[in-house]
């Protein structure tokens, strides 16, 4: 099986080596890989700033990469929830109607991908320590993600998940609004990291690396004993 790859701008820009160690695991599972190197971004955050025309232009584009019927695979729940979600309504009746469809239902977040397309939940990976697991608002509410990242991580080796009050609740990050409503995103990050510290983790693991970005921040800033990890760089480590 040949999957495509799309990678967020926000992992591209901020976060490589993840987009790179998706590559391994879909590679060690016997999937080749495509990359279109013109791809950019999937429009939401110009859609959630107010301006609908410059996403619309954006998603043309997004939906023009991807013209084909093979799977497209993303380390993110964000991106692919928005496009699941939102280009129906943006594309409905348009030019684009059918291949805003074809792209739609092509379009996975990887441990759905892994989990529910190829069946596949030990990595082989090993971890030692004890996490708990963040459930972005856009995974769990748009994109519809809960028991796959779980799953995966229940598989480590070495590795004790534990679940952490609250793990439903916003981070604080949610796009513009850690920008516009910076006290209170920061106050929503601090009870996040409570929550982690008070059930012993060490590291808090998700699928989404804007939320983990707003997170590690605060660790950083409050010198906190505690890390972050987005799911595919947990499933990589102890490989040979």
């Amino acid at each position: 099986m040949i999957v495509d790859l799309f990678i967020p701008c926000f992992v591209d820009q901020f976060y490589p080596e993840t987009a790179l160690n998706m590559i391994k695991v879909l590679e060690r599972v016997g999937c080749g890989v495509n990359y279109n190197h013109e791809q950019t971004c999937c429009g939401q955050p110009a859609f959630n700033s107010g301006y609908f025309d410059s996403c619309k232009e954006v998603g043309e584009k997004f939906i023009n990469e991807f013209q084909n019927d093979r799977y497209i695979v993303s380390p993110s729940a964000s991106c692919p929830g928005f496009v699941k979600n939102y280009y129906g309504e943006m594309f409905h009746n348009s030019a684009l109607h059918n291949q805003n469809k074809q792209v739609q239902k092509n379009l996975f977040e990887f441990s759905d991908f892994l989990v529910n397309i190829l069946k596949i939940t030990d990595l082989g990976a090993r971890l030692d320590g004890v996490a708990t697991f963040h459930d972005s608002c856009s995974g769990l509410r748009e994109y519809g993600i809960h028991r796959e990242p779980r799953v995966l991580l229940s598989k480590v080796r070495g590795l004790e998940l534990r679940e952490m009050k609250d793990t439903e609740v916003c981070c604080g990050f949610g796009g513009m609004f850690s920008t516009k409503y910076e006290g209170v995103a920061v106050g929503m990050a601090e009870q996040k990291i409570k929550n982690a510290e008070d059930v012993g983790a060490d590291i808090i693991i998700s699928t989404d690396l804007s939320c983990l970005l707003h997170l590690d921040g605060f660790i950083k800033k409050e010198n906190k004993n505690i890390r972050v990890m987005h799911l595919v760089d947990a499933l990589v480590q102890g490989w040979e």
